[in-house]
């Protein structure tokens, strides 16, 4: 069979789209498949996966090319499938010169606001701004088939490069990977759970905003309150630190970042999961993608009234959305939860049924791999 490569600047060797979904089921069809990562440091096979991996992240892009363009020298692949722009453009010697496929995998929004952050002024946010858009659109013009996470990230290659084959790959879990636990309420309690970044952009202090105000609502209400994941910056982990000790309440469990293939477990006996990020551009474009294992595990959900949300998710059917600052309703349908566990229970049921039907990675798998074996024949 074919030799197909992954090329990947900022996500790990591991991580959970690459290797757990489209690596291993291209290895399924018997495929040789290898991943290189300039993440983290690793070399060896792993389900199969070979895996060549170098902490280099923040290296230079001079040595990141190279290390990228050896790998596909010494590899020799069949097909190369990339998921940055610098994996394309390192990708675009070897893949014009052997005639090729390079696939684009679009699961970012460019620029996103995270890249351009860690400049000072306005002027040079806008500058540099524009040189990530054209490096996207470069991106898209070397490279031979666009893969897109969701349809908002269509935008501008889908646009610009109207003919290039292209394919809706959607975020949905593997069920291999899933452990539902619908759970029935506890009369007078409830387990309110957040997952991920423990910052200002994703939601935290909307999370906890909502809680004081269902305490103060209803006093006599038992909650408890599963965190699970961490800070990344010390910037967010100063404000993590803040609301912490503003909200300093003796029910909160705190859990580390769970691997890919315990993540559902670990907020197993959440009874309600939330996402509460920022309404902004950004966001409003790109959609939370936990929201599929949520409704894997069984998890009625309250989340932000985000366009690619309400595009993707009939999210009416096992939850709601909301305004993320509206601590109010957002506590009134807490509440109606606790007094309504007959919509509880529907809802949760519903959540695994519609993961079940619509939400799974079974249901566009061979879809995905069509498409690679299709693109191995150009």
């Amino acid at each position: 069979m074919s030799k197909i490569l992954f090329l990947t600047t900022s996500h790990s060797y591991n991580d959970d789209r690459i290797f757990y979904h489209q690596a291993l089921a291209l290895r399924d069809k018997g495929h040789e498949v290898k991943i290189c990562s300039l993440y983290a440091d690793y070399t060896g096979i792993i389900d199969g996966i070979e895996i060549e991996s170098y902490a280099i992240l923040e290296e230079s892009i001079e040595k990141k090319t190279n290390t990228l363009k050896q790998v596909c020298a010494s590899f020799q692949p069949d097909c190369v499938i990339c998921s940055e722009p610098l994996a394309v453009i390192a990708a675009k010697e070897y893949t014009r010169k052997h005639k090729i496929s390079c696939m684009y995998d679009i699961t970012e929004w460019y620029p996103s606001m995270r890249m351009v952050s860690g400049y000072s002024s306005y002027l040079l946010k806008c500058i540099h701004a524009i040189k990530f858009f054209l490096v996207h659109l470069y991106a898209g013009y070397i490279s031979t088939h666009f893969i897109f996470g969701e349809s908002t990230k269509k935008f501008p290659l889908a646009y610009f490069f109207p003919f290039k084959k292209r394919i809706i790959l959607p975020y949905f879990p593997d069920d291999r990977y899933m452990y539902p636990n619908i759970k029935r309420l506890v009369p007078g309690k409830i387990t309110l759970c957040y997952t991920g970044q423990m910052s200002e952009e994703k939601g935290i202090e909307n999370f906890f905003k909502a809680i004081d105000t269902v305490r103060t609502r209803k006093p006599d209400l038992d909650i408890e309150i599963l965190l699970v994941g961490g800070t990344r910056t010390k910037k967010d982990e100063l404000y993590f630190s803040e609301l912490l000790e503003k909200y300093a309440w003796k029910n909160i469990k705190i859990g580390k970042t769970a691997s890919f293939e315990t993540f559902t477990q670990s907020y197993a006996d959440a009874d309600i999961c939330f996402d509460l990020r920022a309404l902004n551009f950004e966001n409003d474009h790109c959609l939370p993608i936990k929201i599929f294992y949520y409704a894997a595990s069984g998890k009625p959900v309250i989340y932000t009234n985000l366009k690619a949300t309400r595009k993707y998710v009939d999210v009416a059917r096992f939850g709601f959305l909301v305004d993320p600052e509206d601590a109010g309703t957002i506590a009134d349908i807490i509440l109606n939860y606790v007094q309504n566990p007959a919509l509880y229970d529907v809802h949760a049921h519903n959540a695994r049924k519609e993961y079940e039907e619509k939400y799974n990675w079974n249901g566009i798998k061979d879809s995905f791999v069509d498409y690679v074996q299709q693109a191995l024949k150009k």
